[in-house]
């Protein structure tokens, strides 16, 4: 349900959008914590900064794809799940390049951010945020 303050200043359509986007980043702030903690348990069994967070991403994006599907754009979902969950997948890889990227550049040029993968594990989510809902809201769950 959408909150009466923000339908009377975004109107009731706004207001909804803005709803699924707060949701939406309460899951990616999970989907974060599934990804750093994923990553830095890759280190530990020595898969390395690069093949660890690619198995950390998917990961995590199995993680959101369950929780968006269930809370953020609930009654919008259509279709067999594992078809859901390719969809997610194939449409979230363009938000996949731009968090993998800025992950790659930063762990590659900053130090700091080499010693703290962690740094740029929020970078990437930062950076494919905006991306991936409007191709999640669009195209997966349009239901």
């Amino acid at each position: 349900m959408v909150g009466p303050v923000l339908v009377r200043l975004l109107g009731a359509e706004r207001a909804a959008v803005a709803q699924e986007f707060l949701r939406f980043g309460v899951v990616g702030t999970i989907g974060f914590v599934v990804d750093s903690g994923v990553l830095y348990g890759m280190l530990w069994l020595g898969a390395g900064l690069y093949l660890g967070r690619a198995i950390s991403y998917v990961a995590a994006a199995t993680a959101t794809w369950a929780l968006n599907r269930a809370w953020t754009f609930r009654g919008r979902s259509s279709g067999a799940v594992h078809r859901q969950w390719a969809l997610f997948v194939a449409v979230n890889l363009v938000g996949f390049a731009l968090n993998y990227g800025t992950y790659a550049v930063l762990v590659a040029t900053v130090p700091v951010v080499a010693a703290h993968p962690v740094l740029g594990v929020a970078a990437g989510s930062i950076a494919g945020m905006f991306t991936n809902f409007a191709l999640s809201r669009r195209v997966v769950f349009n239901g």
